[in-house]
């Protein structure tokens, strides 16, 4: 896999924990500048200090994507800093419900789609127009496995991130000829601090979620943000418009 990435910028949302951490520090590691957006700013100046501890370069950048002015400056002050955006990983997102459809509430539904929709559709809005004006660029977006079936009591998070690959297939196709491209990966249960809070209180649901992965165990974060890089690379050249599952073959059975 070609990785040329010493030198680019990449802008991570949701990096102030779990899959999004992960990824920027995994694109620090590759020489990237990185910019750490998070509404937590302890999580996302904890990222970035990872980032410098380890002789990488990074910035915190305090973003809520469900807000137009905040992601308007997030992307004008990334290139007012470094000059360019190479690489979107538009991460953020918020948790699952737990019931059945009728019983799912308005707030729910706003709060889910706010984030997990509006929030990667604003990104997507500021970030395509610089990397139309530098002749190129690469965006991934986190969906979910969760849009790519179904998925019995979180109706309006598997709404959500069937959205997020709708989106993401559209800007694909509409920007395929201006060499940007555009996929999202789609993970199945991960250990991350949304999965320890959805399972601290019962652990045999914890032990379920392994089982349904035919490899036996949940997935890491670390192997995520390795599915997030490869779309980023030259190596995924070929590569636009596809929600890669990572998912320890769930979506196989």
């Amino acid at each position: 896999m070609s990785m040329t990435f010493a030198g680019h910028v990449a802008v991570v949302t949701g990096a102030g924990a779990g899959i999004g951490r992960a990824a920027a520090l995994a694109f620090a590691a590759q020489g990237l500048k990185v910019v750490v957006a998070d509404l937590d700013t302890a999580g996302g100046v904890g990222t970035a200090e990872q980032i410098m501890a380890a002789g990488g370069t990074a910035v915190f950048m305090q973003c809520d994507v469900t807000l137009e002015a905040d992601v308007k400056q997030l992307m004008a002050e990334t290139i007012n800093l470094y000059g360019r955006l190479d690489y979107a990983f538009n991460n953020a997102g918020i948790e699952i419900e737990h019931g059945r459809l009728a019983d799912g509430t308005q707030d729910e539904f706003d709060a889910i789609m706010g984030v997990n929709v509006k929030g990667v559709w604003l990104c997507m809005k500021y970030q395509l127009p610089l990397m139309l004006a530098q002749g190129g660029g690469a965006i991934v977006n986190t969906a979910s496995v969760a849009g790519l079936g179904a998925a019995p009591k979180m109706s309006i998070y598997s709404a959500s991130k069937h959205a997020v690959i709708g989106l993401t297939r559209s800007a694909a196709i509409e920007y395929a000829r201006k060499h940007i491209r555009v996929n999202a990966v789609c993970p199945a249960v991960i250990d991350t601090d949304m999965f320890r809070r959805a399972y601290e209180l019962d652990p045999r649901k914890a032990d379920y979620a392994a089982a349904v992965h035919p490899v036996g165990r949940i997935g890491t974060v670390e192997e995520v943000a390795s599915a997030v890089l490869y779309l980023c690379s030259d190596g995924a050249a070929f590569t636009t418009g596809h929600a890669l599952a990572v998912d320890g073959g769930a979506m196989a059975i």
